[in-house]
């Protein structure tokens, strides 16, 4: 069995090495790039909502709960008792990264009842760390390469050394990007939960960066990245336990953060290119133009007539004028639900699209 040790007990100077270094200058300098740009886009609830989703599907798809844009934002107009399984899944996954962002941002802990309270959300049971044995991981042969703790006392133990080094910056001095790498390595290797291990994991690296203060809001979600590189992802993972390979674990997420943090900001852009073209045009256009409206339009790739009169606080008739418009204006294209209509924003849904396609 693999011996889990303390993270504090790596040498930092390990850390130190050429090729890290050159690759932790570059993925911090794109992404203090990318916190920039998110902090211009006035409504931080637009980036948090539309990319907490796009990230929700790329994390679900690694664990073989795929869905698509169009049956995702569908079903983001629905009561989860109308969603179909997988879009069910995703939209749980948005909901326990929202949970988890409040947690870091009244707190400024990432504590291990956060943790819990995360895996909560996503598996909607209060099951907790596991008090029975976890899967063993194998290869293609059916061996058993990787035994997760057993003892649940153990993995208390190790969640609470986990904890320390999340919350305690001086128990190893390198870079937050590396001790990023460090905890998510850890966290998989504990495997402390029956089920949702791996979203859970993923949903802890950017809220380690929004604790670290490298990001405002969740922006950085690197599940697109992973879905790309999964043979390198669980061959390196492995690597670590087997031969000790810490430094090539490093260099591929501080990869992962720079090419991950390119694509967001160019996604970033184009969001803000085509918000400020609606926020003009529309203005210019319709007298009931309000923030409030392009708010929502860009919340909601896909919104609806109830959405609206929440939002602008007006009546179900005001707002179907409204929404109305704004499909004659091809602001918006109307379809047809078993329910009623929903409006989808043609240009917004489009950049998210292609964002996907681009991660591909």
């Amino acid at each position: 069995m693999h011996v889990l040790r303390p993270l504090d007990h790596l040498d930092p100077t390990r850390c130190d090495a050429p090729a890290i270094l050159k690759k932790l200058a570059s993925a911090s300098r794109k992404l203090a790039e990318l916190k920039g740009i998110a902090a211009a886009i006035p409504n931080q609830e637009i980036l948090i909502h539309t990319l907490g989703l796009q990230e929700a599907k790329d994390s679900s798809e690694i664990e073989n709960i795929v869905t698509t844009h169009d049956e995702l934002f569908k079903d983001d107009l629905l009561s989860e008792a109308f969603a179909n399984p997988a879009a069910k899944e995703v939209l749980r996954y948005r909901q326990a990264l929202r949970v988890g962002f409040e947690q870091v941002r009244e707190s400024g802990l990432l504590t291990s009842n956060h943790i819990i309270r995360i895996q909560s959300e996503l598996e909607r049971n209060n099951a907790g760390f596991r008090t029975l044995p976890g899967t063993a991981l194998q290869d293609g042969a059916g061996r058993t390469v990787y035994l997760p703790p057993q003892d649940p006392d153990e993995i208390v133990r190790l969640m609470r050394e986990l904890e320390r080094f999340i919350n305690e910056p001086m128990l190893l001095g390198v870079d937050p990007l590396i001790k990023m790498a460090l905890i998510h390595h850890q966290f998989k290797s504990i495997h402390p939960f029956y089920d949702g291990n791996g979203r859970t994991g993923r949903i802890l690296n950017v809220l380690y960066l929004v604790k670290e203060s490298l990001l405002e809001i969740p922006v950085l979600y690197l599940s697109s990245y992973i879905v790309r590189t999964t043979a390198d992802y669980y061959r390196l993972l492995q690597t670590v336990r087997d031969d000790d390979t810490w430094e090539e674990w490093v260099l591929y997420l501080l990869e992962a953060v720079e090419q991950t943090a390119g694509q967001t900001i160019a996604t970033i852009n184009a969001i803000k290119s085509v918000l400020f073209d609606y926020k003009t045009r529309i203005r210019e256009q319709y007298k009931f133009y309000s923030q409030d409206l392009i708010n929502n339009l860009f919340t909601h790739p896909y919104t609806k007539i109830e959405f609206v009169q929440r939002d602008l606080q007006v009546s179900r008739l005001t707002a179907t004028r409204y929404l109305d418009a704004l499909v004659e204006g091809s602001f918006v294209q109307k379809q047809k639900m078993s329910r009623g209509n929903y409006y989808v924003n043609v240009s917004l849904a489009a950049i998210l699209q292609s964002a996907d396609e681009r991660a591909a």
